[in-house]
């Protein structure tokens, strides 16, 4: 039989909840406890789509290391849902703990022999003191955090204070709360011994702040210069425009007259949505619609205006789970090819990729001047688990001297000087033409925008000359971003290797951890952090130099991969898949496990060879 797992700020806790019990908030108040306390925690929401009734989980890594992707597994499990029972028993980690409400007794059968089991008869402390059945519920929650708090040896006084915080303003319900809170632990204190995982004070977090990816990109917007903002309501991305909407709201009011220096249009779809982001871009204004792969399917049309006329325009894809519908409460990269080549006919965007909320904000910003600059639309592409779960980052860093960089803008004394104007004319051999806005001249710079092909002055031509040498400018403009957009980061390992490994986004946490247990198991793996496409050169001379790359990403048809075989001519064989598309953010567990099948796989020589 193990014994019981013995750990000090490193450990699983996940809480097994019904959806619309309140409990989210109690849980999140017992992260944020364990992080003022001075140790990192990496918080994992996963819940329904439905209003209420379905389950939902929260899952808290406790890890002063600082590895803020999820690990796999669980130490101890907080089962406040009956119908997941099974389910979340079987999770649990041999030597682990299972916390449950101990009102009705469970038969031995329920349990398992191997884990430690803590029954707090939380129902029955609430009916003793609440009679409203919707306060029984709600402080059932906040009893619970009183009591892990005793197990785990968290500060009572951090957890008082986050209360306090919370309900600023509320003496009433700070005192029911902390009232609640003091059960639970009382309880705990006088019937139970606390358990071998505990919490320590510690000072690992330093100065680094807590943030959902949707908040730091909509701030990042506002850094950015945008003034108008065009959504449709859709999860996982709502929360991008109701922060955007916040933020213009305190910074973007003229202080002399009090009017508003932005426009949030919530359109009546997502079609009209991307329209008005392109009209805006078209007049000069720096805009963005954010939406998630329904909408980008709905946009196509609109994005190959925007690609095709030269439009600057930006795109949030907050990614979920398709196709159709699918799972839109669940975190997947599943739109990366699609948003890549979006539109029919030849299409190519520029994707930016951030890992975490830190890149989010600093990415946002860069995409609008990014769209300036190569007049075109560029998506950042975020998904569910960065977007809508708070992370720890470093803070962002603004500067109140940055600059917008427009790009190629002639202006009035440009015009009137006489500089020959061509909207569609590369006069620089990068592809990218000048654009005057409306209204920069009486006389000069005005041209027709349209969809249809033109020559380099914007006059209608169906010439297959003409149109080919657009085409190709076109692509002119795209090897030029490669220069302009994020570059990779490499990372390399302790041994010389010809096994290298390829990820990017929120893959990266539990991909840097994947990498130190691999390096324990002796086998060693350079790995390349992709941060945008098109894909620089330097990730082709990657792929060449080693024998195999895995290619990490969370969809079923290894959509990354496909593109690395189509952009750089890539052997497929060279970039086997590990694929993790469940709709849970991946592992490291399940990271180091495939790569190191893979591995012992390539490595293993067959018999019959061996003899020969």
């Amino acid at each position: 039989m193990p014994k019981p797992l013995d750990r000090v700020n490193d450990f699983v806790v996940k809480f097994a909840n019904v959806n619309g019990s309140g409990s989210a908030s109690a849980n999140s108040l017992f992260a944020k406890s364990i992080l003022r306390m001075g140790v990192p925690v990496a918080a994992r929401n996963i819940f329904p789509s439905n209003i209420q009734g379905l389950p939902t989980w929260y899952e808290v890594r406790v890890t002063e290391q600082g590895h803020l992707g999820r690990r796999g597994g669980v130490d101890l499990m907080v089962a406040m849902n009956p119908q997941t029972w099974d389910r979340d028993v079987a999770e649990i980690e041999p030597g682990g703990y299972l916390f449950y409400d101990s009102t009705k007794p469970m038969p031995p059968t329920r349990f398992r022999p191997d884990i430690t089991v803590v029954g707090v008869p939380l129902t029955e402390i609430c009916n003793g003191v609440y009679s409203l059945p919707r306060e029984r519920q709600l402080f059932k929650n906040i009893v619970y955090v009183g009591a892990l708090a005793a197990l785990l040896d968290i500060e009572i006084g951090v957890i008082e204070a986050l209360l306090a915080e919370q309900f600023a303003g509320r003496d009433r319900l700070i005192r029911a709360n902390v009232e609640a809170l003091h059960m639970g632990r009382d309880y705990v204190a006088q019937h139970l011994s606390p358990i071998r995982l505990k919490v320590r004070r510690s000072d690992k977090v330093g100065e680094r702040i807590y943030v959902e990816g949707n908040t730091a990109a909509a701030l990042g917007a506002l850094y950015g210069g945008a003034t108008v903002c065009a959504w449709y309501p859709i999860t996982p991305s709502t929360s991008l425009a109701e922060a955007f909407t916040g933020f213009c709201a305190d910074h973007r009011i003229d202080p002399e007259t009090g009017k508003a220096r932005y426009a949030i249009v919530q359109a009546e779809d997502e079609i009209a949505s991307i329209g008005v982001v392109v009209g805006a871009g078209w007049n000069g204004a720096r805009a963005f619609t954010c939406t998630s792969g329904p909408g980008i399917s709905l946009m196509q049309e609109f994005i190959g205006l925007s690609y095709f006329a030269e439009i600057p325009a930006v795109i949030f894809d907050v990614q979920r789970g398709g196709p159709s519908t699918g799972m839109p409460t669940r975190t997947q990269q599943s739109d990366i090819s699609a948003a890549a080549y979006a539109s029919h006919g030849d299409t190519k965007h520029v994707l930016l990729l951030p890992q975490d909320p830190g890149e989010c904000f600093e990415f946002a910003a860069q995409a609008f001047d990014l769209a300036d600059r190569l007049q075109t639309t560029v998506f950042v592409m975020l998904d569910l688990d960065i977007g809508m779960n708070e992370w720890l980052t470093e803070p962002f860093v603004w500067d109140d001297r940055r600059t917008l960089d427009r790009g190629k803008v002639m202006d009035y004394e440009m015009l009137e000087s006489g500089r020959d104007f061509g909207r569609y004319l590369d006069v620089d051999g990068d592809g990218v033409p000048f654009r005057t806005y409306p209204g920069s001249h009486p006389t000069r710079g005005g041209y027709f925008t349209r969809g249809t092909s033109r020559n380099p002055y914007a006059r209608y031509s169906e010439e297959g000359s003409v149109y080919v040498d657009n085409m190709q400018r076109l692509l002119r403009k795209f090897e030029t971003a490669k220069s302009l957009v994020p570059q990779p980061v490499r990372k390399d390992a302790r041994r010389a290797t010809r096994n290298g490994v390829i990820y990017f986004g929120s893959t990266t946490p539990a991909m840097h951890e994947a990498l130190e247990v691999l390096e324990t198991q002796g086998k060693h793996v350079n790995a390349l952090r992709l941060r945008a496409f098109p894909f620089p050169d330097e990730v082709f001379d990657f792929i060449a130099a080693h024998d195999r790359v895995f290619v990490v990403e969370q969809n079923r048809d290894g959509q990354l991969r496909g593109m690395l075989v189509n952009e750089g001519g890539v052997d497929p064989a060279k970039l086997p898949a590990v694929l993790h598309y469940d709709g849970t953010p991946i592992t490291a567990r399940f990271i180091a496990g495939a790569i190191a099948g893979l591995i012992d796989a390539a490595e293993r020589v067959p018999v019959t060879e061996a003899a020969e």
